[in-house]
């Protein structure tokens, strides 16, 4: 079974899960065999990141490469409708590195997708008006995303730290 996962990076298995499925740069896509990773494990520039791509370009990409299942931290309710559609398990609410992600999702501790607060809306000025999806505010949205990107490296670090610690006590 092909899984993908949105991914900060391209590092293969020590990729920080990205957020966001649509927003994300990369996918990484891994095949894995019962509890056992098989085959190559490819990081994809996701086509859509700069635009988000429409309704349905995202899932529709993932399948094309053959995933059977999507892992991200966050994603839409419509988003997790598509994939429904396509026939792709959605996960939402994971965190850290691909390797141990892979390893929750494989030994059932993560596997429900529900929808991102974001879902509603994609496109929220800070004075709280809407704006057409895409259109953002540049400086303070990209500074925003290079924080959340520094942030969720850490809590990868962290969560490897902490596995490493709570293996080391048993």
């Amino acid at each position: 079974m092909r899984i993908a996962l949105s991914t900060d990076d391209n590092q293969g298995l020590d990729a920080v899960l990205s957020y966001h499925f649509g927003r994300c740069p990369y996918y990484t896509f891994v095949d894995v065999e019962g509890t056992d990773i098989r085959g190559d494990v490819r990081s994809v520039p996701n086509p859509f990141y700069g635009s988000h791509g429409n309704p349905g370009e995202v899932p529709s990409f993932i399948k094309s490469n053959g995933a059977r299942v999507i892992i991200a931290g966050g994603m839409g309710s419509r988003a997790i409708g598509f994939f429904k559609q396509f026939g792709i398990q959605a996960v939402t609410g994971a965190s850290g590195r691909v390797r141990e992600v892979l390893e929750e999702y494989i030994n059932g501790k993560i596997g429900e997708a529900a929808p991102c607060n974001e879902s509603l809306d994609h496109g929220v000025a800070s004075q709280g008006s809407i704006l057409p999806p895409g259109q953002f505010e540049g400086d303070e949205v990209s500074r925003l995303k290079e924080e959340m990107m520094a942030l969720r490296r850490q809590l990868a670090e962290s969560q490897e730290r902490l596995a490493k610690l709570e293996h080391k006590d048993k």
